[in-house]
């Protein structure tokens, strides 16, 4: 089922022997957009320390009750490798994360996907945005971060049409068994009249510039306009992502 990443920020995390927090924002890769880490604030539990928890030690989601089960003890992400979040996570941290919990190096393609978590189209023929796409990457390589984003950061980015800005975004949406952002959420209030909440998918996104804080997409202001409407109220089932690829003139990548 596809969700919106900001209705899941809040949602309790419930170790093997009792609560530990609540989601407090999610860390993608750049280049799958595949969620690597739910960040976890433990609040005072832990004197506010902030944690990651990787979708492989989820158990089923409690969607009513808005609670993700981990398969972890309390004790065990206590004395978890400490993670600073206000700088960039280096590939050490990870590596010492993955060896403590026993989490698989997702960087080496081994491991990559979450249990089910196979896509049903190979985003290759998607032609999902690729390392080579993604401006501001090198400086950040360089300083350790090996392409780890947060949610949080990037929303209220620009969005540049090929021949005007048409919105900012606003929120993500993510395929909940997979654990991989499908779309980008914009609201396009600022920058077109009547403004409204609009879905772009990623093979739309023709690059991205992170230093700059701005997403280009292949499509022109007019077409964005008159899209058919997101309603964060409503699920996004097939009919309406059929009709939201056909209008674009787009493949549906299920067919």
């Amino acid at each position: 089922m596809l969700r919106s990443v900001k209705t899941l920020e809040g949602y309790k995390i419930h170790a093997l022997d009792g609560e530990i927090g609540e989601v407090n924002d999610f860390f993608f890769d750049d280049v799958s957009w595949n969620i690597r880490y739910l960040v976890v604030d433990t609040g005072t539990w832990l004197q506010k320390r902030l944690v990651l928890i990787s979708p492989h030690s989820l158990g089923k989601p409690d969607w009513k009750a808005k609670r993700f089960p981990v398969n972890l003890t309390k004790e065990k992400i206590q004395n978890s490798p400490s993670v600073e979040m206000d700088r960039p996570v280096s590939r050490q941290q990870e590596t010492d994360l993955s060896d403590y919990y026993g989490w698989p190096y997702y960087w080496t393609g081994l491991g990559a996907g979450f249990p089910g978590a196979i896509p049903p189209v190979p985003p290759a023929s998607l032609n999902y945005p690729d390392q080579g796409f993604l401006k501001g990457g090198e400086k950040r390589e360089r300083e350790g971060d090996p392409h780890l984003r947060s949610a949080r950061d990037v929303i209220d980015y620009k969005i540049q049409a090929e021949d005007n800005k048409i919105g900012n975004v606003e929120d993500f949406i993510l395929e909940d068994d997979l654990w991989s952002i499908r779309y980008m959420v914009v609201d396009t209030g600022k920058w077109l009249l009547p403004g409204k909440k609009v879905l772009i998918a990623l093979p739309w996104i023709q690059a991205i510039d992170w230093d700059q804080s701005s997403v280009f997409v292949n499509l022109t202001a007019s077409e964005v306009e008159q899209s058919p409407e997101y309603h964060p109220d409503r699920i996004i089932n097939k009919e309406f992502e059929t009709e939201l690829f056909n209008y674009y003139k787009r493949p549906v990548p299920w067919k």
